[in-house]
């Protein structure tokens, strides 16, 4: 009969949680989902940006065949007619609903977050979003500004909401909904915090006194980091408050108060974040739920707050491309509960301490682009097959194996297991390694390196991550045909996990590259 998914997405989450391992953040409602779960302390985003990620694990593809780059392209008329995650669960019998931020807005996904192809129903969008940019947040002149670091009184929001908490109770009416129609359901739900601004209720801010809160452990560009690497955080330049400090393009640090301001502001939108979740898997649990719904937890991408000098995504370093990632699947990550007992009571972060430790933890490098396949098999459905070589005129395929066979804590055993390799990626797998790319308008930080359009596009970077290192080459790209050039070489990076775990100290011009 299957199981229900509720698949849970959040825009520009690092892992910054208690079940990771952080020692400042309240998060107790994730830390008790992690409590249940698998999760993957070494999960990758294939490019560390809304659109082109959240269009690449929703199809299982990676961004070189989506050919989305940007934010200015629909798949399904740029590159291939890609049957996406959603699509194939509602072809298969399920109910499928999409809340809040699930794919980008806008044309990458047609206007319509691909309704009809992926969603049962028109997706839902809080009326509030529309406000998010607006200037909502009050200085301390009193005067409303549209600011980075944005607490503020709910209350004195336009129809005294925010999105988030706006999807929480659309999310929980549909549960309810689909409870009382028996019917199976996958339904995802996009929360936007912590995407900037970092504009959520004031009264988190207590969990997170500004004397607990320190800079990053490397808060300057480092010395060997190419030029071309660095990310410019242009669009936090643009915010009220940022823009007053008068900030040097592109490498001008922010002022050590600012720094731990917009890192406390982060970690209190995590806890406001923590509250929605929390809500939302109480409900699955008074909905009686639990027990036949497989719950995953991710997030687009990460967020850097301050480490080698910069903020924001936009770059291959492991603070933009490694996400939270964990799968509950009743029966298997935990045991069955007997009628009535409840596994996701809410817990509430100001007076929750939390001491929950995942169920299992895999060390295993994964990339958000298994998602489909995973979800796929956990279900019980068919695993869309492994693209070809080439494989845009393949609507149903993936580029991302499953990895399901992680989940058993006997890992070794899947080691000696190795499927065959006719498919490279699959090969690559075998050895965990994840790839992500970022492309580059130019070889020095300009105006547009964090977001350059398709057009402007002149260099790629292309990473790959295995559990000792992180290796990128930046290469020459042509956009018109989009092809890459390896042999033309802009510049490299190098950084040994042990050693290194900050990725501070570049060591690619120290080895030989014949």
């Amino acid at each position: 009969d299957g199981m229900n998914v509720l698949f849970i997405v959040v825009d520009d989450l690092r892992p910054v949680l208690g079940c990771y391992g952080d020692k400042l953040v309240k998060s107790p409602n994730i830390d008790q989902l992690a409590s249940q779960s698998i999760v993957f302390s070494n999960a990758y985003a294939q490019q560390a940006v809304c659109a082109p990620s959240r269009v690449s694990f929703l199809t299982g593809r990676r961004p070189d065949t989506t050919r989305l780059y940007d934010f200015y392209s629909y798949w399904r008329v740029h590159a291939g007619n890609y049957s996406t995650m959603p699509q194939y669960f509602k072809e298969n019998g399920y109910v499928t609903l999409s809340v809040g931020k699930v794919f980008h807005p806008g044309v990458s996904s047609n206007y319509t977050d691909d309704y009809p192809y992926s969603w049962s129903i028109p997706p839902f969008h809080p009326s509030t979003e529309k406000y998010e940019n607006d200037k909502t947040c009050r200085g301390k002149d009193g005067k409303l500004y549209a600011n980075l670091v944005c607490p503020v009184d709910v209350t004195e929001m336009p129809s005294g909401t925010l999105p988030d908490i706006q999807s929480t109770e659309e999310a929980i009416r549909l549960l309810n909904v689909m409870k009382t129609n028996k019917q199976k359901f996958f339904l995802a739900v996009g929360y936007h915090k912590p995407h900037i601004p970092l504009r959520y209720p004031q009264e988190f801010l207590k969990l997170y006194p500004l004397e607990n809160i320190t800079l990053a452990p490397d808060p300057w560009v480092p010395e060997k980091l190419p030029s071309v690497a660095y990310n410019p955080w242009t669009d936090i330049r643009q915010r009220d408050d940022v823009k007053a400090l008068n900030v040097s393009f592109p490498y001008g640090p922010l002022p050590n108060d600012f720094q731990r301001q917009i890192r406390q502001s982060y970690y209190a939108a995590v806890s406001y974040l923590d509250v929605q979740v929390g809500l939302l898997l109480n409900a699955l649990d008074d909905a009686g739920l639990s027990n036949s719904t497989i719950v995953v937890f991710t997030a687009d991408h990460g967020w850097s707050l301050g480490e080698h000098g910069e903020w924001a995504k936009y770059s291959n370093f492991d603070v933009a491309t490694r996400v939270p990632l964990m799968f509950y699947v009743p029966g298997m990550t935990a045991s069955s509960l007997s009628q009535g007992e409840r596994i996701f009571p809410y817990l509430d972060p100001f007076s929750h301490v939390s001491g929950l430790v995942p169920q299992g933890q895999s060390k295993k490098v994964v990339e958000l682009v298994s998602l489909f396949s995973t979800l796929a098999e956990l279900a019980g459905l068919q695993v869309p097959p492994a693209c070809p070589e080439t494989s845009f005129h393949v609507a149903l395929c993936s580029e991302g194996p499953s990895i399901v066979r992680y989940f058993n804590a006997s890992e070794e055993k899947a080691e000696e297991e190795k499927d065959g390799c006719d498919d490279t990626y699959r090969c690559f797998n075998e050895e965990s390694v994840a790839f992500s790319q970022y492309p580059r308008p130019a070889d020095t930080p300009q105006w547009n390196s964090d977001k350059p359009k398709l057009k402007d596009i002149r260099i790629m970077g292309y990473s790959m991550r295995t559990v000792d290192y992180r290796y990128t080459v930046w290469v020459q790209f042509y956009p018109n045909n989009f092809s890459a050039n390896f042999e033309d070489v802009h510049a490299g990076e190098l950084y040994m996990v042990e050693t290194d775990p900050n990725q501070d100290y570049n060591i690619y011009n120290n080895i030989s590259h014949g």
